[in-house]
């Protein structure tokens, strides 16, 4: 992603900021833009298919509670982001994989439209 990232022309950038809720993978502090990288697994892709995997295996409940757990902090960190003024983008890891130049370009274009308002 962040070779991506740097052929897309993005480089000012930090990583994972602690003092930013959530502590998003990729910050761009100047646009006010933070990226989340999402495993399919923790952050519950497929949710509902996930958790009829779950109930068939070893500790279900835990597991079950664990990535629904995961996937309501997920939504309020998103909305305390976005209600300080930030732009939030997720990405699923699978996503990133099959094409981070894709999802560098998405960035690209969302920072680049973040700075233009800031002018």
């Amino acid at each position: 992603m962040r070779k991506a990232l740097r052929q897309a022309g993005l480089r000012s950038y930090r990583l994972t900021v602690a003092g930013i809720a959530g502590r998003p993978d990729i910050v761009f502090a100047r646009a006010k833009v933070v990226v989340f990288c999402d495993g399919d697994f923790w952050h519950g892709r497929e949710l509902e298919v996930r958790i009829g995997k779950l109930k068939a295996g070893h500790n279900a409940l835990y597991w079950i509670a664990k990535i629904e757990s995961n996937v309501a902090r997920d939504r309020r960190r998103t909305n305390e982001l976005e209600s300080a003024g930030w732009t939030v983008l997720r990405f699923w890891e699978s996503t990133i994989k099959a094409d981070p130049d894709a999802v560098a370009e998405q960035v690209r274009r969302v920072v680049a439209r973040r700075l233009l308002r800031r002018k």
